[in-house]
C-alpha cells in the first residue's frame, strides 16, 4: 500500500506547477526568456519559454521537503544520501539556469557535472557495488572501480536525458513514465523517502506536461533536463542496489535489477548509444546537434509531434512491464529479452523513415 505522504507530495508537485506555469510563462515572455524559431532544426513556429525548469526544480524541491516523513526509520536511514542529493540538485539547477539564460560551455558544464557525481558518488555513498551476476558481474572490486563507474553511469543519464528533450512532452513524459515505475518500485519496498523523491518528481512532471505537450506553451530547458537526469540517475542506482531480502518479500526475487533499471530507462539510452554511434563514425562530436534521434526519425514518417511521443511513451510503457513482469533466475536471459525488444523497435523505426525517403525521393 502506498503512503499517504507520498501520494500527497505527487499532489503538491502536480498543484504547485499546474498553478504557477501560467505566471512562469507570461514573466518568461515580458524578459524574453524564449527560445526563438531560428534553427532549422526547431519545429515551434513562435516564440516559446526556455525555464521550464524552475518551476519543475521549485515544485520538486516544495513537496519533497514538505512531506518527508522524517520520523520514519527508512528515512531516517537514508537521510544524509537524500541531504546530498538535495545539495547537488542546488548546484545543478543554477547551472542548467545559467546555461538557459546566457549559454554555457560544455567543459564547464562537465566540471559541473563531475563536481556532481562527486557530492553524490564519494561524499553520499550512491553508487553501485554490484551487478548481481548480470552478464559475469556481481561485486565491483576495487571500491575506485564503483565510483568511477556510478559517476560515469549519472553523466549518461543525464545526458541521455537531455538529448531527448527535442520534441513538444518527450524528455517531459519519459520523465513521468521513468519515475512512476521507481516510484511503484520502492513503494513495494518500503523505501519510503525514495518513493517520496520519485512521486514528487513524477507529480511536476505530469503538471509541466500540460503546457509542455503538443503544442508546447514552455520547454523545460537545461535547469530542467538536469535536474530530472540527476534525480533519474540516483533512483536507478538505489534501484540496482535493492536488497535482496526486500526482493524476495514481494515476489521479485528473480527479478534483475540492473536490467530492470535499464528497461526504465530505454529510450533515452537506447537512443543517445545510436546517436553517439553514428556521430563517432562520422567523425563528428558526440555531442553535436543533429536530427539522427529516433524522435526525428518518427517525426520524417509524418507521424507528427503527438503520434511521436505517444508511440516513444507506449516503448517505454511495454520495457518497464516486460521487465517487471519476465522474471528469470539467469538475469542475462532477462537482459537480452529486453535488449532484443530494444532493437526491435529501432529496426522498426529506421526501416519505416528508410522507406518513406524513398517514396518521397
Amino acid at each position: 500500500m502506498i503512503d499517504y505522504h507520498i501520494i500527497l507530495a505527487f499532489i503538491t508537485a502536480f498543484s504547485v506547477v499546474l498553478l504557477a506555469t501560467p505566471s512562469l510563462i507570461k514573466v518568461a515572455k515580458l524578459k524574453h526568456l524564449v527560445d526563438e524559431p531560428l534553427e532549422a532544426r526547431k519545429k515551434h513556429a513562435i516564440s516559446v519559454p526556455t525555464i521550464g525548469g524552475v518551476i519543475i526544480f521549485s515544485a520538486f524541491i516544495f513537496s519533497s521537503f514538505l512531506w518527508l516523513p522524517v520520523n520514519e526509520p527508512s528515512v531516517i536511514e537514508g537521510m544524509s544520501q537524500f541531504m546530498f542529493l538535495m545539495a547537488s540538485l542546488i548546484l545543478l539547477f543554477f547551472v542548467g539556469v545559467k546555461d538557459d539564460i546566457i549559454g554555457m560551455s560544455p567543459m564547464k558544464k562537465l566540471i559541473a557535472h563531475v563536481m556532481v557525481g562527486f557530492i553524490l558518488v564519494v561524499m553520499g555513498g550512491i553508487k553501485i557495488t554490484s551487478f548481481h551476476g548480470l552478464l559475469g558481474m556481481d561485486i565491483l572490486l576495487p571500491d575506485y572501480a564503483s565510483i568511477l563507474l556510478s559517476i560515469f553511469i549519472y553523466i549518461v543519464i543525464v545526458n541521455s536525458i537531455n538529448l531527448i528533450d527535442g520534441v513538444d512532452g518527450l524528455a517531459s513524459g519519459v520523465g513521468l513514465i521513468s519515475t512512476l515505475a521507481f516510484g511503484l518500485w520502492f513503494s513495494f519496498l518500503g523505501d519510503i523517502h525514495w518513493a517520496l523523491i520519485s512521486f514528487s518528481m513524477s507529480g511536476a512532471l505530469l503538471g509541466f506536461l500540460v503546457f509542455n505537450f503538443n503544442p508546447a506553451r514552455i520547454f523545460m530547458g537545461d535547469s530542467g533536463s538536469l535536474i530530472i537526469g540527476a534525480v533519474i540517475s540516483v533512483l536507478a542506482i538505489q534501484l540496482i542496489e535493492s536488497p535482496t531480502e526486500k526482493l524476495a518479500a514481494i515476489g521479485y526475487q528473480n527479478v534483475s535489477t540492473p536490467v530492470l533499471a535499464m528497461a526504465i530507462l530505454a529510450y533515452p539510452l537506447l537512443d543517445t548509444l545510436r546517436v553517439f554511434i553514428i556521430r563517432t563514425l562520422k567523425g563528428k562530436s558526440p555531442l553535436s546537434a543533429d536530427r539522427n534521434h529516433l524522435h526525428h526519425k518518427l517525426q520524417d514518417r509524418k507521424m507528427g509531434h503527438k503520434k511521436t511521443v505517444i508511440i516513444i511513451y507506449l516503448f517505454s510503457i511495454i520495457m518497464v512491464a516486460e521487465a517487471f513482469f519476465i522474471q528469470f533466475e539467469n538475469p542475462n536471459i532477462s537482459f537480452f529479452i529486453s535488449f532484443g525488444t530494444a532493437m526491435l523497435f529501432t529496426l522498426i523505426v529506421f526501416m519505416g523513415a528508410k522507406k518513406k525517403t524513398k517514396t518521397n525521393d
